[in-house]
């Protein structure tokens, strides 16, 4: 919570003179050059336009306020002392500090970016990142005999396209998602990038379901317990770095930065138990994407449809008129472009036929009572008497209750002790497997996975993912996780 007072430079009254001492600083830093002197910085500066009249006293000034704001780093220079005088003087030789290389180096991507997002939708880095996942899973399967940086080789390899994955897909759609490309996206220019745009995202989306799968099913099997032995290998590759300080008490919170590193991956492609996946957000989005493109052109081509003229229609209807042989051919032609003019059009409630190519003269016509359009106008009405459907009712309720039992039946067949296991019920009606799936429906919604069924039991449903089943059935074959269904309540 303390100030960074290493970017003060970058918001001072002189902002300017110190920006370019610091990048002329940490361009030396690049080519490995450390310890730069006033004359050189001054050199440098006063070949610039802008800093033709800059005194050497100021520039001293200003070095000596960044090693107050810890920019730089101040070294007597006593090797080319020749007097005394020299030596007095305590000239310095200066480096830029760790935090001005990290904060210029941002500054520089900084430029590049603009204002607009960036990022892009790489399908290779998903097969990189399986292939380092595999390559992972099969360190693990032999002995970890290898030289710690093997594998430190390994984990930088994964987290390094992970990371790529990450930022790059983020960066894409926030892109996509913002005002400037949305108000592109609905203009005619649009058009030309429509194939490119949709092309892109499609197969974006067609090489992710090909490796996500497959990169979900690595992560599940490589937990934290299995990659034990591999974060000790990382630990001792860091213990094996020399450093002056004593970093002893840090390999504990090392093991807990590679194990919150690993769940952030997971969680990542896999989620959580109360949150989706990145992975399947990211899905979602880019779905999402192409139909706001389709909606995008649907729209532009309406407009250019309602602004586009029709004097060539007009024209070409025109010469068929002016074809016609006499006027009855010409009436004939109009009632067929432009239908009748002068027919009363009548609604029917209810369809006579239900045959399309029937004619209408074929069939029988109905006879409707018109009423005068008058707001005086009353329907004579006469007292009807009530008519009890008591019993047609309880038919209805009996066979309704019949049906329901035969139901019960049939689903009780296929329970052995109260439980019904998918795995082993053999092949089914597609009724049956229609009630099944719709318990495993309702379950999902309820926190401890029970469902009141229709006929008066309570089921608890317990799904396997791990474990992939063929449900028969006799219209066809469904593969999905194993299900045992357990009876856990009484009949109403």
């Amino acid at each position: 919570m303390k100030k960074v007072v290493e970017a003060s430079y970058l918001t001072a009254d002189s902002a300017a003179q110190y920006r370019v001492i610091l990048r002329f600083f940490y361009r030396q830093h690049e080519r490995m050059r450390d310890f730069i002197a006033p004359e050189e910085v001054l050199e440098y500066l006063r070949s610039l336009p802008a800093f033709q009249d800059y005194a050497e006293e100021q520039l001293h000034q200003q070095l000596a306020q960044l090693v107050k704001w810890n920019n730089l780093v101040a070294r007597q220079d006593m090797t080319n002392a020749k007097t005394i005088e020299e030596y007095k003087k305590k000239r310095f030789r200066y480096q830029c500090t760790p935090y001005t290389v990290e904060i210029e180096r941002m500054l520089i991507q900084l430029e590049k970016l603009g204002d607009q997002f960036q990022g892009s939708l790489e399908r290779s880095q998903f097969d990189r990142l399986l292939a380092s996942l595999e390559k992972l899973e099969e360190e693990l399967e032999h002995p970890l005999n290898k030289p710690a940086a093997d594998y430190m080789h390994i984990w930088d390899d994964i987290f390094h396209f992970f990371g790529t994955i990450r930022t790059n897909t983020a960066d894409y759609i926030a892109y996509i998602n913002s005002e400037k490309t949305s108000q592109r996206m609905q203009t005619e220019a649009f058009l030309v990038y429509k194939n490119q745009f949709t092309a892109y995202l499609r197969d974006f989306i067609v090489s992710l379901q090909k490796t996500s799968l497959q990169i979900r099913g690595r992560l599940r099997e490589l937990d934290g317990q299995r990659l034990a032995p591999f974060f000790e290998k990382l630990v001792e590759h860091r213990r094996q770095i020399p450093r002056l300080e004593d970093t002893a008490a840090s390999e504990q919170e090392w093991l807990e930065e590679f194990h919150e590193y690993w769940g952030s991956l997971r969680r990542w492609f896999l989620g959580g138990s109360s949150s989706q996946s990145e992975l399947e957000m990211l899905q979602m989005q880019t779905n999402e994407m192409i139909r706001r493109m389709a909606r995008y052109v649907q729209r532009i081509s309406e407009r250019q449809q309602h602004f586009r003229s029709r004097k060539k229609d007009y024209l070409h209807l025109a010469k068929w008129f002016a074809e016609c042989r006499n006027l009855e051919e010409a009436h004939q032609l109009s009632s067929i472009v432009f239908g009748a003019m002068t027919v009363r059009h009548l609604h029917l409630e209810e369809a006579t036929t239900d045959n399309l190519h029937a004619e209408t003269w074929e069939e029988q016509p109905e006879m409707r009572q018109i009423k005068p359009r008058t707001n005086r106008y009353r329907e004579k009405t006469k007292p009807g008497a009530f008519r009890s459907n008591h019993e047609q009712k309880e038919k209805q309720r009996l066979a309704y209750l019949k049906e329901r039992e035969q139901e019960k039946q049939l689903i009780e067949k296929y329970m052995k002790n109260g439980e019904i296991r998918l795995a082993e019920i053999g092949t089914v009606e597609p009724f049956v497997r229609k009630v099944l799936l719709g318990w495993i429906g309702k379950s999902m919604a309820a926190k401890n996975h029970e469902v009141k069924t229709d006929y008066g039991m309570t089921v608890k449903v317990a799904m396997n993912p791990d474990h992939l089943i063929t449900l028969d059935a006799e219209d066809g074959k469904l593969i999905m996780p194993d299900v045992v269904f357990e009876r856990s309540g009484g009949e109403r």
